[in-house]
């Protein structure tokens, strides 16, 4: 296989697997093209190769930076903006969860939060506050447990993995 047909291969492999992260396809693509680019592509370069708008290139390159995932460069006597991928897998899962984390499991735990001013005086009320404490108590341990894996270190998590799986 040639090198531009397994870089083509695992840019589009990982703009498919970005969905399951909660991020566009194009965001996901853009991040792949930058982390097997050997070095930080422009906007006009990011926008040749994977044939998408300057629009587009823009705003997916800015979430990309918000997530601590991509990073800018900037060049003595270039006007133009280069962009690079930060390149440890590890860091990038940790940046991961914490955006997920802050932006799906925190606002989960404060409705559930909310929902515990709820009155109980009916069968539907008690089941309801039954419910939703019981995914507020295990929603608390993920969120201890993501705390703990994005603070922890690299060869912890390793070796934690290798560990279960035996």
């Amino acid at each position: 296989m040639e090198v531009s047909e397994a870089r083509s291969k695992f840019i589009e492999s990982w703009g498919k697997l970005g969905t399951n992260w909660g991020v566009n396809r194009t965001m996901a693509q853009i991040h792949a093209l930058l982390l097997v680019s050997p070095a930080p592509l422009c906007t006009n370069e990011i926008i040749e190769e994977l044939k998408i708008s300057r629009g587009n290139v823009n705003q997916n390159v800015r979430m990309l930076m918000d997530w601590g995932l991509v990073h800018k460069e900037l060049r003595c006597g270039d006007r133009k903006e280069y962009f690079y991928a930060e390149k440890d897998i590890w860091t990038v899962l940790r940046q991961v969860i914490k955006h997920r984390k802050k932006r799906e499991l925190d606002p989960l735990m404060d409705v559930l939060g909310e929902l515990t001013k709820v009155e109980n005086n009916s069968p539907e009320s008690r089941e309801l506050l039954r419910i939703s404490n019981e995914i507020f108590h295990f929603s608390k341990k993920t969120d201890k447990a993501l705390d703990n894996l994005v603070k922890s270190e690299k060869n912890w998590l390793t070796s934690t993995i290798f560990n279960m799986i035996r």
